[in-house]
């Protein structure tokens, strides 16, 4: 995609593609909606697929809609706050992880070969963590609009669904900060255990977020500000990801904590910059059903998960790819000789 338009401040450029944002496709929708009502089935029967055939046609801008080309995109990042020993797992783990994801070894390479999704890993510079957010800022504003960058060139070689997940270890710790700077309610109510503190982890974890909502309280009412003095590079990629997905008409679906957490910042800017997005699945892990009515999404999935690695949204993925198929793969009842209620 073009470069962002250069401005005196670089989250100049985010909030002019925020304003620029395209909408949904209304005539592909309404075709899909009209298609849907001559199939071979009694109407509504098929729930929330005949829902996602909609959505994606709204926003693929075609009807029938089609996943051909979908893709899966995990961003990694190490966070500064782990020095506050809030998580269970060392930093070093992350690229570790990345390590096992190269050689097909964790679960996300398992369901993406089951589903016949593709795989993209990124590496945001794990050597070098964000700073700790309890002592000052995780990233500068030109690092923050960088790292966005960077998420939006994910999408360079191109795809017809988009699913998004992360890796970091303490990214969680920065998502709950992320979730009490923009909603309000305290650090406990944000804060859940991650990849499995026990209870003082839990407790040194709550007391990071208090610290850094402390810290950075004269500065929480610019959403871009919140995710740059709390977030991590993973979480300022996925923003980027998701714009570019909406500026190219790509719909996308949403990963658990820390993806929602990201993209909860977008929402903040513009309550329509997430409509193209789906909630892939609902988390285990803290307060995610709490984040989800804020955004206002109807998670697909509620397996108790809380893995991340874009494990859940990659499941919602075969559900969207089958929701795809079956509305352009089923017959009419005028193509199959069915007759139709009341004749």
């Amino acid at each position: 995609m073009s470069a962002m338009p250069a401005s005196g401040l670089p989250f100049d450029d985010i909030r002019n593609l925020i304003a620029n944002m395209p909408g949904p496709d209304m005539a592909a929708a309404n075709t899909v909606r009209a298609r849907d009502k001559e199939l071979t089935k009694p109407a509504g029967s098929l729930g929330r697929l005949e829902e996602i055939a909609e959505w994606l046609a709204a926003w693929q801008g075609k009807a029938p809609p089609r996943v051909d080309r979908p893709l899966v995109c995990v961003f990694a990042g190490n966070h500064g706050v782990v020095a506050q020993g809030v998580s269970a797992f060392p930093q070093s783990v992350t690229r570790q992880m990345l390590e096992n994801f190269a050689a097909g070894g964790a679960a996300i390479n398992q369901i993406c070969a089951a589903y016949d999704l593709g795989f993209k890993v990124f590496d945001l510079a794990l050597d070098l963590p964000t700073g700790d957010f309890t002592q000052g800022d995780a990233l500068d504003e030109r690092a923050c609009v960088a790292t966005m960058a960077f998420g939006m060139e994910a999408l360079a070689g191109g795809a017809d669904l988009l699913a998004l997940g992360e890796m970091g270890i303490g990214n969680t710790t920065s998502a709950a900060a992320i979730f009490a700077a923009l909603y309000g309610g305290g650090a406990a109510q944000w804060c859940g255990r991650g990849t499995g503190v026990d209870d003082e982890g839990l407790k040194r974890k709550i007391t990071a977020v208090e610290a850094g909502l402390k810290f950075h309280a004269n500065h929480l009412g610019d959403p871009l500000e919140v995710l740059r003095r709390f977030g991590g590079r993973e979480m300022a990629a996925i923003c980027g990801a998701i714009l570019a997905a909406r500026l190219q008409r790509i719909p996308v679906i949403l990963d658990g904590y820390v993806v929602t957490a990201a993209a909860a910042i977008l929402h903040a800017l513009d309550s329509s910059a997430l409509d193209h997005c789906i909630a892939g699945h609902l988390s285990a892990e803290g307060a995610h059903a709490q984040a989800l009515v804020k955004l206002g999404k109807q998670p697909l999935l509620a397996l108790d998960m809380r893995l991340g690695e874009g494990t859940g949204a990659a499941l919602a993925a075969g559900l969207v790819k089958a929701a795809a198929g079956v509305h352009s793969g089923m017959a009419t009842f005028a193509q199959a000789q069915v007759s139709q209620k009341g004749e």
